[in-house]
């Protein structure tokens, strides 16, 4: 285990970026900075290279993301700023002070229309602009720092921000039933796992470059998620199945985004915890 290793994290103040806050006593070898939008603006160019100048670090961990999903596709130009070329900025400057660079990406890269878990190596094909602006920070990351290791995750939720357990225990709690779609697949992540898979590389110093897949184990519909949201937070509340083409929305989603997290576990022999695990661990750290 290496020592005295400097970690910044950007986008801080989020939900991936608070749970790396909740871990920082199990990692004391490591030292955070935690940066938010309001200390560290990663859109502006020369703010990000500035600060990079000022302080010394080993690793960057980016946080930072609009998304929106749905609000992406009419504000396509803020999205790019914040998913696509502010994930540029900071590459370079990584690359200039020597840093390794991880960047959290997202399975909405993928076109949906497979039905098996994608792979790192899957033709990719965004069908929304969340997407697309997903795929830009990726490629613009790649391109400007070699030492960058790209993590696509899906259906992040956690204790903090906004996120669908949340919203369904909200909505659970108010209403006697509810829709939600059955027919659009995937594997939800914890966003506490994920923080903790991060914070394992960088102390195990097993950092490789290179695009991984990172989610629970596990593939399910919104339907199933749902359910057992209801089930593991004891609401009455009737969860009603409906296809995707009863709940229209400004962005398309992806019928099946599974991502494959074999290359990951191989890779840093890390296990990952099932959906369902990982799903009850959180709900029971909700505030009441």
């Amino acid at each position: 285990m290496s020592e005295n290793i400097s970690v910044l994290i950007t986008g801080a103040n989020g939900q991936l970026g608070m749970e790396f806050r909740d871990l920082e006593n199990d990692f004391p070898h490591l030292h955070f900075t935690f940066a938010s939008r309001e200390e560290l603006a990663i859109e502006n160019k020369d703010a990000v290279a500035a600060y990079f100048d000022k302080h010394s670090f080993d690793y960057c961990v980016n946080c930072a993301a609009y998304t929106a999903v749905d609000k992406a596709e009419s504000e396509i130009d803020e999205a790019n700023k914040i998913n696509g070329e502010a994930v540029g900025f900071l590459a370079l400057a990584c690359k200039k002070h020597l840093v390794k660079f991880i960047h959290i990406s997202t399975d909405y890269v993928f076109d949906g229309k497979g039905n098996s878990p994608y792979t790192a190596s899957d033709i990719v094909a965004p069908v929304n602009a969340y997407g697309q602006t997903k795929l830009y920070g990726e490629n613009a990351a790649l391109n400007n720092h070699h030492e960058t290791m790209i993590i696509r995750t899906s259906w992040v939720y956690s204790i903090y921000g906004k996120n669908f357990v949340k919203t369904m225990m909200r909505l659970m709690n108010e209403k006697p039933e509810l829709n939600v779609v059955s027919d659009q697949f995937g594997s939800p992540t914890y966003a506490a796992d994920l923080a903790e898979a991060i914070l394992e590389i960088i102390s195990s110093d097993t950092f490789l470059a290179g695009i991984y897949h990172y989610c629970n184990q596990g593939v399910i519909s919104w339907f199933d998620f749902a359910n057992a949201i209801r089930e593991m937070s004891h609401y009455t509340c009737v969860v009603h199945p409906i296809p995707t083409s009863s709940y229209p929305t400004p962005a398309k989603r992806p019928g099946y985004s599974a991502l494959d997290t074999t290359g990951f576990k191989n890779t840093f022999q890390q296990d990952i915890p099932n959906w369902r695990d990982s799903l009850e661990k959180c709900i029971s750290l909700m505030p009441a």
